[in-house]
């Protein structure tokens, strides 16, 4: 078997306390049910709240203090087949050293997709 697919977001809001963005649902990221596949929930909270964690105006791999995540939690309890998802990521706790981050997706009408917590640690 093969599969492929392409997840996109797009960050609409960005300040130090939390990040917006929306992730259209798309063919590429639904799975064989017709709804948005978990791991691609868990991935658009991950980046969501990477770019908070970050700190900074640009995020780039291999730059130095770039933030890894060394722990996560998710409650994924609801999906959909279509439409727009947004996620809000706000700091539980902001440190020099480890960060804790909840993101929280929405669907339609604001319904509750999936709350995400991730820690993350700054990169040496």
């Amino acid at each position: 078997m093969n599969f492929q697919g392409e997840i996109k977001y797009t960050i609409t809001e960005h300040s130090p306390e939390y990040v917006l963005a929306e992730m259209p649902v798309r063919a590429g990221i639904l799975n064989p049910d017709g709804v948005v596949n978990p791991g691609a929930l868990l991935w658009f909270a991950d980046a969501c709240a990477t770019v908070l964690a970050y700190d900074k105006d640009e995020l780039a791999p291999g730059t130095a203090g770039v933030v890894t995540g060394i722990g996560v939690n998710a409650d994924i309890v609801g999906n959909q087949k279509d439409g727009v998802l947004k996620a809000l990521s706000r700091f539980v706790k902001f440190g020099s050293e480890l960060s804790t981050v909840r993101t929280i997706i929405t669907g339609a009408e604001d319904l509750l997709i999936a709350d995400v917590t991730t820690s993350y640690i700054v990169a040496k």
